[in-house]
């Protein structure tokens, strides 16, 4: 496989939940209206970090969209998805960006995210974007 080299992030960071690994800067976010069966989930600019898992066709509340899913690096935990394609022209917007589900991210100032019972389990897309 080779030697895993990991990016270290400075600022306000969000990090794997299970191994602390660094995910994002807060500074990345383009949006927090976004829901996934657990909860929020917040739309990143960019992600360090992670694999990306095979591309798919997903049915979302925002319509079909090309995505993949998206793995830490140190634990191997899936952590969100990232955008391949969006079908719907007023989608386009999310395309190479990724999203990363707070139930499983420690958020800047440490802090855990819980799943809600008003979570949306039939979809994972943004509300409205």
């Amino acid at each position: 496989m080779g030697r895993l080299f990991v990016v270290t992030l400075e600022g306000k960071i969000y990090s794997c939940k299970y191994c602390r690994t660094h995910l994002a800067l807060s500074e990345d976010i383009v949006s927090k209206s976004f829901h996934c069966r657990h909860g929020k989930a917040y739309l990143f600019n960019k992600v360090v970090n992670v694999t990306i898992g095979e591309k798919e066709e997903r049915m979302m509340i925002t319509g079909m969209h090309t995505v993949a899913d998206v793995f830490c690096v140190g634990c191997g935990s899936i952590v969100g998805w990232t955008y391949e394609a969006a079908h719907e022209k007023s989608q386009k917007y999310k395309e190479g960006k990724s999203v990363l589900e707070r139930f499983k991210v420690s958020g800047p100032d440490g802090s855990n995210y819980w799943a809600t019972h008003e979570a949306h389990v039939s979809g994972s897309d943004a509300d409205d974007a």
